[in-house]
């Protein structure tokens, strides 16, 4: 990234030599003094830096004159930092047309607060708590006025994120459904967080949008679905979601070629609801031998070993298979490299950990904009982290061979 910095020091490197750093480190006895001096250092930088911005502007350096506009004194401010409270001085001159880059007018905040601050709301703090935090962690009192104003900036951002256009085509996509406690009419209610998670034909993982409601059904889905059409979705191969009823419905009414999956992610996890922890391993792994198996035929006979195995102890567990069964049987049509991408993509249970933790943090959200405000944060932060989907190349390949070059285009391999 190039500097905005103006002036003839905008390209030269300086290197302090080890005598300067002895002596500028000399006093440093303790983690506390160490970030004294950065912050010394960090704030004269500034100070040097404005300076050499408003030289730029008027064109001499101070106490010079080239019969032009002229410095006129300077102003100061406090402004807050990762290393705590900065005193600025911003140089000004007499036409009034100065407009620092570095820290510009009415600037009050260093860019990293923000990200500290939405990062910190993303996990679930309130104003309140992260007003704390700050003082406790950076030894920075913002007020929690200014904090909310942070937080509230980016409801504007998420409201584009969550219209903006989407692919043509999704290869997976995973809908889910998390409940969060909403206050309404002073009273706190249960709400659905509906969160559809994709796969583009990159292989990149991308949430396509957070929509809240008093109830998750298979009618408010079919709503979500149609949005998503309207934002130009066109075509998705396969849709995995868990056992609500209408659901498969809703999505054929919308993308009619699509074929819908019940999420084994989402079936392991209900199954391991009513397993001692000591037994999980050991009952993931039977579960793992059925859903990866090669035919039809080999998953029943490796369900009739679970039910051998452990029927007697988790007698819920074999019953919510074999109820499931028939949702279960079209994953064992895809070929080995689609069933892998589908049940390795681990991101839909990483996005419901940092969701549920989220709601588990904040326990209520004042309305509902709080709430999705939140979210939407939640899956910002986690998003940084995720990368392409290993294998994703093979996969492509078989769902041309499955679903035709009309449906899976020959540019995308």
């Amino acid at each position: 990234m190039t500097s905005d910095w103006p002036g003839p020091e905008r390209s030269r490197q300086v290197e302090l030599d080890k005598t300067m750093l002895d002596e500028l480190t000399s006093g440093c006895k303790t983690p506390q003094d160490v970030e004294k001096l950065f912050s010394q250092m960090l704030q004269h930088m500034i100070n040097r830096s404005l300076e050499a911005e408003m030289q730029a502007h008027v064109g001499h350096a101070p106490h010079g004159r080239s019969g032009g506009n002229v410095r006129n004194g300077k102003s100061r401010k406090t402004v807050q930092s990762a290393l705590g409270e900065l005193q600025i001085e911003t140089p000004r001159d007499r036409a009034g047309t100065f407009a620092p880059q570095l820290v510009k007018k009415r600037q009050v905040r260093l860019a990293g607060m923000e990200e500290k601050i939405l990062a910190l709301y993303a996990r679930g703090m309130t104003t309140r708590d992260i007003e704390s935090a700050l003082v406790d962690v950076y030894g920075v009192e913002i007020s929690h006025g200014l904090i909310a104003q942070v937080t509230d900036a980016v409801q504007e951002e998420a409201r584009a994120w969550q219209s903006r256009p989407l692919e043509a085509i999704y290869p997976i996509v995973w809908l889910d459904g998390i409940v969060v406690k909403v206050q309404h009419n002073k009273q706190v209610i249960n709400k659905a967080a509906h969160v559809v998670l994709g796969v583009n034909l990159r292989g990149e993982k991308e949430v396509l949008g957070l929509w809240l409601a008093e109830h998750e059904g298979a009618q408010y889905w079919l709503s979500v679905l149609t949005e998503l059409r309207h934002r130009g979705v066109r075509d998705i191969y396969i849709a995995c979601m868990d056992g609500l009823k209408g659901l498969p419905e809703a999505v054929q009414a919308v993308f009619p070629q699509t074929l819908t999956q019940l999420c084994i992610v989402h079936l392991v996890r209900a199954s391991l609801r009513y397993v001692n922890a000591g037994d999980s391993k050991a009952v993931v792994a039977a579960l793992k031998r059925i859903y990866q198996s090669a035919t039809a035929e080999e998953a029943a006979a490796e369900l009739e070993a679970l039910d051998t195995q452990w029927g007697d102890k988790y007698r819920a567990v074999v019953r919510l298979w074999r109820g499931n069964w028939d949702n279960i049987i079209p994953f064992l049509q895809f070929v080995p490299q689609i069933r892998k991408v589908i049940y390795t993509t681990n991101a839909i249970e990483s996005l419901n950990m940092v969701m549920r933790k989220l709601t588990r943090n904040r326990r209520i959200f004042p309305n509902d904009d709080s709430a999705l405000k939140s979210l939407f944060l939640a899956v910002r932060e986690a998003s940084k982290n995720w990368r392409s989907i290993h294998h994703w190349k093979p996969a492509l390949q078989s769902f041309q061979v499955m679903f035709g070059e009309e449906r899976v285009p020959m540019n995308a391999l």
